[in-house]
C-alpha cells in the first residue's frame, strides 16, 4: 500500500462533523483535519505494515490524520533526533503530541534525553511532549532504574508552576505515572506531591491535589518494575 493510496482512503473517510465534535468535546484543533476518530485510525494502522519511509510520507502530506497514522506506523528504533525535533515543532494539540510520545518517542533510544530537553521548551505542546514522554516511559521501558525517574521528579517540581492547561495536565500525568511504576517510586512521588502542594501557584496546587488523590486511593494498582530502595 502506498502513501497516496492511504491518503485517498483517509479522504474517503473524511467527516467535517467529526472534526467539529472533536474540537467542541476535546479541544482538538488542527489544520488540514479531515475528521476521523482516533479509533478508526487505529483500525487502519493494523492493516498497514510499519515502515519508516511510508510513515514519513504520510506525515509530510500535511494532512492531520496522515500525521496521526505516521505515529502509529513509524518504527521507534529508526527515529533520529532531527526527525523527532522536526515533528515535535509541528505539534498543535494534545492528541497528536501524545500519540507520537506514547507510540514512537517513549519507545525509542532517544526517549530519556529528549524528555529532559523538551521539558525546557517554551511552546506549549513541545513542552508537553517532554512530560508525555516521561509518563509513557513508565510503562514503555520496564528496565529503566529508579534513578531515571528521580531526574524526572526533579523536573516535575521545577515545572509545576506552569499554568498552561496542556502543560500542567502533562506534568500531573507524569507525576501520577511515576508513582504507579513501583512501590518505592510511589513513596517518592507522594513526597514530591506534598512538596509541590506547598508552592504558591494554582497550577502547582492543582497538580499536587490531583496526584495525591489518585496515588492515595485505596486498592490502587502499582507495578513492580526495577526498584531501588530509598532512605
Amino acid at each position: 500500500m502506498t502513501a497516496e493510496q492511504i491518503i485517498q482512503s483517509l479522504k474517503r473517510k473524511a467527516d467535517p462533523q467529526k472534526a467539529r465534535y472533536k474540537e467542541a468535546k476535546f479541544g482538538i484543533v488542527a489544520k488540514h483535519q479531515l475528521g476521523i476518530f482516533h479509533k478508526d485510525l487505529n483500525e487502519m494502522a493494523r492493516e498497514i505494515p510499519k515502515d519508516a519511509e511510508l510513515a514519513t510520507e504520510l506525515f509530510d502530506s500535511g494532512i492531520y490524520e496522515g500525521r496521526l497514522l505516521c505515529s502509529k506506523l513509524f518504527p521507534p528504533a529508526q527515529l533520529t533526533e532531527p526527525l523527532m525535533d522536526r515533528w515535535t515543532s509541528t505539534f498543535e494539540n494534545w492528541e497528536v503530541c501524545d500519540s507520537f510520545c506514547m507510540t514512537v518517542y517513549a519507545r525509542s533510544p532517544l526517549a530519556i534525553p529528549k524528555a529532559i530537553e523538551y521539558s525546557t521548551r517554551e511552546p506549549e505542546f513541545e513542552k508537553r511532549a517532554g512530560f508525555a514522554i516521561m509518563a509513557a516511559l513508565c510503562s514503555a521501558d520496564k528496565r529503566a532504574g529508579n534513578e531515571v525517574f528521580d531526574k524526572f521528579l526533579t523536573i516535575i517540581i521545577r515545572e509545576s508552576d506552569d499554568n498552561r492547561l496542556y502543560v500542567r495536565k502533562a506534568v500531573n500525568w507524569a507525576l501520577r505515572s511515576i508513582g504507579k511504576r513501583n512501590p518505592d517510586l510511589k513513596r517518592k512521588a507522594l513526597e514530591i506531591a506534598e512538596q509541590i502542594a506547598s508552592r504558591d501557584t494554582k497550577s502547582a496546587r492543582w497538580i499536587a491535589k490531583d496526584a495525591l488523590k489518585e496515588l492515595q486511593k485505596e486498592g490502587l494498582r502499582i507495578a513492580n518494575y526495577p526498584r531501588k530502595i530509598y532512605g
